[in-house]
């Protein structure tokens, strides 16, 4: 109960503005303004309880109390490491990342990318912030965290071996931002450990709230030498990877490239070359030293036949581990390219060069809606997001002439990196797109009848995964899923046009429309004389009462497979429809109950299809709306966590419990009447005597 509230504040939060990058929300409730002045008043420096200078911020196994790396492992203060630091040296610069101990080449590469778009860089990295005037050793940085921005705030206690930086470091041995900027996003993953392994485009997106876009070379287009180029014209930032064959550790071969290694990607250009052009791009490594040597590397003679102005321009001669290449070595050496285009909400060079985003928030969940790839029978049980789209391109991508529009589809699975010093894993996940039916039918048999229209090249165990389409102008539906049907995690769904588009979830109504029997004017003594010992004299019914009536009369039902009703359900029944609140049931009261049971039981006993006393979790969706409930998904999700049970099945009494709690609390929600915007309005109290009714 209390997660679901926490959900419904967040969703409240957003919508008064919560959570953009100029009113982020408070990571761990931390307010930096606060706490500084705290220490300014006290005349202490900041010592952050949340993300201690402890073991239990490195780590519990790479980076454990038993690890070699943390041996001799000292936190110190930036003026106990060089004397007069400085936060910022003449403005950062990707010459200010390098890469220390740890394994998050992944994060250093984003990082070096982001000092290529100033704008972009100081919304993650507040540019007020110094060692001067005011110190108390308090920092803040702000991340995207699917959908909403953070603030997340750090002491400046670093890890240290032998007075050096263990971790990231800079060039200037007295600036400190990238270092502090690492620990910021150690802290938001649950621990430096956690930043070990990992695809740069998971960094680009919590720098920027971009929407990714993957290419990896075997399944390239033709024309990828141009998209890149674009997106590095339009301020986007890019990524490049290596790999080895046997994918062990980082390995330097002969052209000095890294196998096993991210790289920041800062330039794409086409020179004039032997009276023809060649196409060149240039790549960085985060260690900062070990760069190409081959063709166009740093003193290549390649150089010498260029005109000088262009050399100039592009050519950089000195060991900084950045280089330029032939593209066509550079297809050869690395094997994926991640680009992260910026959204409508953050800052982008212009007007020209904004995308439109539609982004949803939501869930799998084991027996409603984790219902695996499309092999698996439950894929129709997966969200599904619906996409309008209305106008072509403007300049498409290939020239084809056709109208066709530009969507990028990004799908990401939320807080697994935090799990992942435990073994957590990243589940397999991906999405399809299907051509939206004119009748709007998209149940079990639309999804065995026809074929998608786009989809991932396949699943993949990555945070995130997105591709690029091309698709006709019309409406699409998208249904994001795990590989693995009852693997539950939250997802981030996000759909990136050039285009104005629209988007929306499909199913996302909460309505009622339940079976109320209509009665004769005398009682229906047929099920009181259906018990064992009927009392025709009976005037009302207590929950003890309708237990041992109700039991008996299921009993002589064989084709329900019931051990009878529980007093707490039957407690259920008499809410529903003790409208005098008396706490027990008149006789015809008990009828139209017994006819609102037999309802029930003909809806259950058609979902059983295998007539072993229960009915299938993802059945229960079908079985809801047989029964007039048409309801969205965060509703399915809670009764599957209220009445579902571990094999994910549900048996009679629980199904009959769930049924008449949802009849009651329609019934309240009409009777308490609502505003002009289907709104009702409780004070406390209220509300506490509806929520135990």
């Amino acid at each position: 109960m209390a997660g679901i509230a926490s959900k419904l504040a967040r969703d409240r939060a957003n919508t008064l503005g919560i959570g953009t990058n100029e009113n982020p929300r408070k990571y761990l409730n931390q307010d930096f303004e606060a706490l500084r002045a705290q220490c300014l008043a006290s005349k202490t420096l900041f010592e952050d309880p949340t993300f201690p200078a402890a073991q239990s911020s490195l780590g519990v196994k790479d980076l454990g109390p038993n690890s070699e790396k943390v041996q001799g492992l000292v936190w110190k203060r930036p003026s106990d490491i060089k004397p007069n630091p400085q936060f910022i040296n003449e403005g950062a610069s990707r010459a200010d990342v390098r890469q220390g101990a740890l394994g998050d080449c992944w994060l250093l590469c984003s990082i070096a990318s982001l000092t290529l778009n100033t704008e972009c860089l100081c919304r993650v990295v507040p540019i007020d912030q110094h060692f001067d005037t005011d110190y108390v050793g308090i920092f803040h940085f702000k991340f995207w965290q699917y959908g909403e921005w953070v603030d997340v705030v750090v002491d400046d206690r670093l890890p240290t071996k032998k007075s050096k930086l263990l971790f990231v470091k800079s060039t200037s041995a007295s600036e400190f931002w990238s270092a502090l900027l690492e620990k910021a996003y150690a802290k938001l993953n649950g621990s430096y450990e956690a930043l070990k392994g990992g695809l740069p485009l998971e960094a680009l997106e919590d720098f920027t709230g971009g929407v990714g876009d993957q290419y990896y070379f075997d399944k390239a287009p033709d024309n990828l030498f141009q998209i890149i180029q674009k997106s590095l014209r339009q301020r986007s930032l890019v990524t490049c990877c290596t790999q080895s064959s046997d994918g062990t550790g980082e390995i330097v071969v002969s052209t000095n490239v890294v196998k096993n290694h991210a790289y920041s990607l800062t330039g794409a250009e086409e020179i004039p070359y032997r009276g023809d052009t060649v196409q060149i791009v240039r790549v960085r490594n985060p260690w900062g030293y070990k760069e190409w040597n081959g063709a166009w590397s740093d003193g290549a003679p390649e150089w010498d036949e260029v005109d000088p102005n262009v050399r100039a321009d592009l050519r950089v001669d000195c060991d900084d581990g950045e280089a330029w290449m032939p593209f066509s070595s550079f297809l050869v050496e690395f094997y994926l390219v991640e680009i992260c285009h910026l959204c409508l909400d953050h800052v982008c060079s212009n007007d020209k060069h904004k995308w439109c985003l539609t982004e949803y928030n939501g869930s799998w969940t084991a027996g409603c809606t984790a219902g695996g790839c499309k092999s698996n029978p439950n894929f129709w049980t997966n969200p599904q997001f619906q996409i309008k789209l209305e106008e072509p391109d403007e300049d498409p991508i290939g020239g084809t002439g056709r109208s066709l529009c530009t969507v990028i589809v990004s799908l990401i699975q939320k807080e697994r990196r935090r799990k992942k010093p435990e073994g957590g894993e990243l589940f397999s996940i991906g999405y399809y797109v299907y051509k939206y039916p004119s009748n709007g039918q998209l149940g079990k048999d639309f999804f065995k009848k026809n074929k998608e229209v786009a989809r991932t090249d396949i699943y993949r165990s990555h945070r995130g995964v997105s591709k690029r389409f091309q698709l006709p102008v019309g409406d699409y539906v998208v249904v994001p899923s795990t590989y693995y049907s009852s693997e539950e995690a939250d997802f981030c769904l996000r759909v990136f046009t050039e285009r104005k588009a629209e988007t929306l979830e499909i199913g996302n109504m909460v309505e009622a429309n339940v079976y109320e029997p209509l009665m004769n004017s005398s009682p229906d003594t047929e099920a009181s004389m259906a018990a064992e010992e009927p009392d025709e004299e009976k005037a009302e019914y207590t929950a003890e009462d309708l237990r041992s009536y109700i039991t008996n009369l299921l009993s002589k039902r064989d084709e329900i497979k019931s051990d009878g009703i529980s007093v707490k359900t039957c407690k259920e029944m008499i809410n529903l429809l003790d409208v005098d609140n008396t706490g027990t049931l008149s006789n015809e009261e008990f009828n139209i109950l017994w006819k609102k049971l037999e309802h029930y039981m003909e809806i259950f006993l058609e979902s059983d299809t295998n007539s072993f006393g229960t009915i299938d979790a993802h059945e229960m969706r079908i079985a809801l709306q047989r029964a007039g409930f048409n309801l969205n998904n965060r509703i399915q999700e809670v009764i599957v966590q209220r009445y579902v049970s571990g094999e994910l099945m549900v048996n009679f009494e629980d199904f009959i419990a769930c049924m008449i709690r949802l009849e009651t609390l329609f019934k309240m929600f009409n009777i308490l009447g609502t505003d002009k915007d289907g709104n009702i309005s409780l004070s406390l109290s209220e509300w506490i005597c509806a929520g135990l009714v």
